[in-house]
């Protein structure tokens, strides 16, 4: 048997469910071939005889290849258009009660950012957040919500004032902004998506799909939201066939389903 490249995908979606297809080959490949050398093992099949053998590699491994890079209010400029002109028209057209999903939500940055973005124009306690990420380990560190702090140096002064609290290096995020959270573990390309919301965040985790993929998100994504929903992307992932996967253009970052 030879113990290649595509032996590994189908390991790794045996084991994980991961679908390494979807993903970009050159630059993964490459991610896992560091990744395997860092451990100071030889070959694709000793590296999956470690991944069913070891808890701890095996760990490692899901959270180095979901490329879990966040931070709070990235991309600021961005974040400003959704405080005045997003959000208020969500409001007008939808009511106070928006369902919102930070999708691929890392170490819950972006949720959290969510969270104090809509405090400015719904009460804390009306505000809900459905988080989903495919690694639990990076669920379990949002849960914690210690931050660095160039993780926050983002966030609007009057809010790192009132929901963050220095503890040694890092920073804890309040009880109060977390408990508008809810986290839970999803897979972009494999798991049933929700309905029926309102405005879904996934932002800096697509680039890394093949085109086929992408475009397949995407029309879930539609199918997801409301009409008149709005979709946030990343700074890098502007949406060039908008109208063939379901939506109208904004501007460069925010679309919405017609």
């Amino acid at each position: 048997m030879a113990y290649d490249y595509e032996y590994l995908k189908k390991e790794v979606m045996a084991l994980t469910s991961i679908d390494l297809n979807a993903y970009k080959e050159k630059q993964m490949k490459r991610r896992i071939d560091t990744l395997i050398t860092k451990n100071r093992i030889v070959g694709y099949d000793q590296y999956v005889h470690a991944l069913k053998t070891d808890q701890a590699r095996f760990d490692e491994f899901v959270n180095y290849i979901t490329i879990n890079v966040s931070e709070f209010y990235r991309n600021p400029d961005q974040w400003q258009i959704m405080d005045k002109t997003v959000i208020p028209e969500l409001i007008a057209k939808f009511g106070k009660n928006l369902k919102v999903w930070s999708a691929a939500c890392s170490t819950g940055d972006e949720p959290y950012s969510l969270v104090m973005a809509l405090s400015r124009h719904i009460p804390l306690n009306q505000i809900k957040i459905t988080a989903t990420d495919l690694d639990k380990q990076v669920i379990a560190a949002a849960k914690q919500g210690l931050y660095s702090e160039k993780s926050i140096a983002a966030v609007p002064d009057d809010f790192k004032k009132k929901y963050f609290t220095k503890v040694g290096p890092s920073y804890k995020i309040s009880d109060e902004i977390m408990a508008r959270v809810e986290f839970k573990e999803h897979n972009l390309l494999k798991d049933t998506y929700p309905t029926d919301y309102h405005m879904i965040v996934c932002r800096n985790v697509l680039i890394y799909f093949t085109e086929e993929a992408k475009d397949e998100v995407f029309r879930k994504f539609s199918k997801t939201l409301c009409r008149g929903g709005v979709l946030f992307i990343g700074s890098t992932e502007q949406i060039i066939n908008y109208k063939d996967v379901g939506f109208d253009r904004k501007n460069s970052f925010f679309y919405q389903k017609p």
